[in-house]
């Protein structure tokens, strides 16, 4: 392989997708480990290499850009979600950040109503009793959730993952789509959704459903001032980031019937401690971050990483760039 081909440094094993759109033209190097690649064998096969293919796990920070060396021209990351990266680091260091938005929307929703169903419906309780064996005859009260069926369904950020959950919901039968966000979408009206501020969302509705991004003003934003605001027979949905809901409050608020029940495809830490007292609740159903795990979306999302790459690369438009202005 030319040594004039660029190189790129992959920090784990992904789909073949990506890595073989890269390696006509470039030198690959790869962590080929499901786990993520430590720090210090980062910091070091980093090491004047041209791009940086990553995941939501590894901290791309000034000191990682320093590593790499003034070569590097692009950190592409394998996610939606890119406040892994120092932003200001990279354009301090004229370096150009590629995510993957839009290729995962349909498996997200997809994941975030499986979530609704298996609160709403008690699905973990009715599991584990099958399995503990206390199913015994037939009760009329038993296990009884609310259903979607003529529900309030609030949806806390109606970007390109609230707006399909919205058209998701709609054969389901509920009664009100009501959405709070940074600004109106102008496409709510599509898929029946209302805009309201979030206090009017949180007092009337049956899901509260997080699909905003993790920034600086939603971090910790869902706490026990928010779950006060709900009903108590409300459930939480989290397929956004874990970063922003107040762990210790929403445990508080499941435990003490604040609100009804909770789903979470996200926490903080990932993996979530055995310990954690999230895992002692029936109410509350914790999956570990598989709401892009179908075949198809993970392909998707390791070919575009390698596209943005190779167009930064070349100097061409990157699909999908993170704008660093």
């Amino acid at each position: 392989m030319s040594s004039s081909k660029p190189s790129v440094y992959i920090t784990r094993r992904v789909p073949e997708s990506g890595p073989a759109l890269l390696a006509p033209s470039c030198q690959v190097e790869q962590w080929n480990k499901d786990d993520p690649v430590p720090r210090e064998e980062l910091l070091k096969r980093v090491q004047g290499k041209d791009a940086l293919f990553c995941l939501l796990t590894e901290k791309i920070d000034e000191e990682v850009l320093k590593a790499a060396g003034p070569q590097l021209k692009v950190v592409g990351t394998m996610s939606v979600g890119y406040d892994h990266i120092d932003l200001t680091a990279c354009k301090k260091y004229n370096v150009k950040v590629g995510f993957t938005p839009g290729v995962l929307t349909n498996a997200v929703a997809e994941l975030t109503m499986a979530l609704l169903l298996t609160t709403s419906r008690r699905l973990k309780e009715a599991m584990a009793a099958v399995a503990n064996g206390t199913w015994g005859t037939w009760k009329p009260m038993w296990l009884c959730g609310p259903g979607l069926d003529g529900a309030t369904v609030g949806i806390v950020g109606l970007g390109r993952i609230g707006f399909t959950i919205a058209q998701c919901l709609r054969p389901f039968g509920v009664a009100k789509i009501l959405y709070s966000d940074k600004f109106e979408n102008p496409h709510a009206s599509e898929v029946g959704a209302t805009y309201v501020s979030k206090d009017e969302l949180l007092a009337n509705s049956d899901f509260v459903l997080a699909t905003c991004a993790l920034t600086e003003e939603t971090k910790g934003m869902f706490n026990k001032d928010l779950f006060k605001k709900m009903k108590k027979s409300a459930i939480f949905i989290n397929t956004s980031r874990g970063g922003v809901v107040n762990q210790e409050d929403l445990y508080e608020a499941l435990k003490s019937g604040e609100i009804g029940a909770a789903g979470l495809d996200v926490t903080t830490p990932e993996p979530l401690p055995t310990d954690s007292p999230l895992l002692t609740l029936d109410n509350c159903v914790v999956l570990p971050h598989i709401a892009s795990a179908t075949d198809k979306t993970r392909s998707a999302m390791s070919e575009l990483t390698a596209k943005n790459i190779l167009a930064a690369l070349n100097g061409t438009e990157m699909p999908t760039e993170v704008k660093n202005d």
